[in-house]
């Protein structure tokens, strides 16, 4: 058996820690959550149309050049990653009253009704697929081919 049977303190003192923040954090947050998703400014999480898909790869955070329609060399094939950030990002609009683009026929359900808009080609958004040099791809929804 063990020596210390029933010694367990829980593992805290009684003291309390004071880290000087007076519990101000969830203030900051909501107004970061308000600056940054406005749905009457366009759209996306970032206040623009474009969803981004993977990450830039420019030198100091600065973003490459954008790559002429004509010149695209990425598959026309929407990824299931995109599906599930346009779909997310699009709800996230939906739930913030933002315009419905179909008819909702009593859905309540705002990644249903995304679903539904994403079938009908009606999402608003523009997926922006960065490449290894740092240049990046604008592909809008109804361009992509999904399922």
């Amino acid at each position: 058996m063990a020596d210390n049977e029933g010694d367990y303190e829980g593992g805290m003192d009684d003291t309390m820690i004071d880290d000087g923040d007076d519990g101000d954090l969830l203030d900051e947050q909501e107004q970061l959550d308000d600056a940054a998703f406005n749905p009457a400014d366009g759209g996306g999480a970032n206040g623009s149309n474009v969803v981004h898909s993977g990450q830039p790869l420019g030198e100091d955070g600065q973003e490459g050049r954008k790559v002429p329609s004509e010149q695209r060399m990425t598959t026309p094939y929407m990824t299931k990653y995109e599906r599930a950030r346009i779909l997310g990002t699009r709800a996230l609009q939906i739930s913030m009253n933002a315009p419905v683009l179909v008819a909702i026929e009593g859905e309540t359900d705002p990644l249903a009704i995304a679903m539904k808009e994403l079938k009908a080609d009606k999402i608003p958004l523009i997926v922006r697929r960065y490449l290894p040099d740092g240049s990046y791809e604008d592909w809008s929804v109804q361009e992509l081919i999904h399922d």
